[in-house]
């Protein structure tokens, strides 16, 4: 690693959180200064950019830059999570759902919004991360936020099953426009997959694969001890 730090681009495996991905790559370093530009979910795949030595003070100026994303909807079901990691709590008929449905909710979330974030989510209120609270099954009153859904295109339909590309600002939920794009449809919605494809001007096709890019590290710390 040079003086001036090192941005890695990493495809996040499924299944692995964000802070997963950040202790592998310290510990191929072997410095302690390590930190990812944005959360991923761990059902969530796609584009983390980590930040090592002196470009983790680069890490806000990534993270305010737009994100696209890929991935799917289920229609008719709801989960308290809005996505797999809870368990299907509802079940509603899809059959009188149109293509001319889809597009007008998918309308309805582009532009400038006022988005409530998941309960199941990292964020803090009154100094304690909200999904330890929706764990107990706790109900935690959270706040809407402005964020703005640039470009909201439904790529694919197979109902149940809705795919989609979403470009977004900062702060975005693509569980919570799931959630919201099955209450503007009324048979509710939740995330059945999702890969972020772009973080500003950085691409998913441009990132390593992390086990490749962690052999590659240790392979650099034996040649130069």
């Amino acid at each position: 690693m040079t003086d001036e730090g090192i941005v890695f681009l990493i495809d996040k495996p499924y299944g692995w959180t964000s802070f997963d991905v950040v202790k592998k790559v310290r510990n191929a370093l072997r410095v302690k200064k390590v930190g990812h530009a944005g959360t991923l979910d761990p059902l969530a795949t796609g584009l983390l950019v980590v930040c090592a030595g002196k470009m983790t003070k680069q890490i806000d100026r990534y993270q305010s830059q737009e994100k696209e994303y890929e991935g799917t909807f289920v229609i008719g079901k709801t989960t308290e999570s809005f996505d797999l990691e809870r368990e299907i709590k509802d079940v509603s008929e899809i059959g009188h759902i149109q293509a001319e449905d889809l597009l007008a909710a998918s309308t309805k979330l582009t532009g400038d919004l006022l988005q409530v974030p998941p309960m199941h989510s990292a964020i803090k209120k009154d100094g304690k991360r909200v999904y330890l609270a929706a764990r107990k099954g706790e109900t935690v009153e959270m706040d809407p936020r402005p964020v703005t859904v640039s470009d909201f295109e439904i790529t694919g339909v197979n109902l149940p099953e809705v795919h989609f590309r979403i470009v977004c600002s900062k702060g975005t939920y693509i569980r919570s426009l799931a959630r919201d794009f099955g209450e503007l449809l009324g048979v509710g919605a939740y995330l059945s997959r999702l890969v972020r494809t772009r973080i500003g001007n950085l691409r998913l096709d441009d990132a390593d694969q992390l086990p490749d890019l962690i052999e590659k590290l240790k392979e650099a710390r034996h040649e130069n001890p």
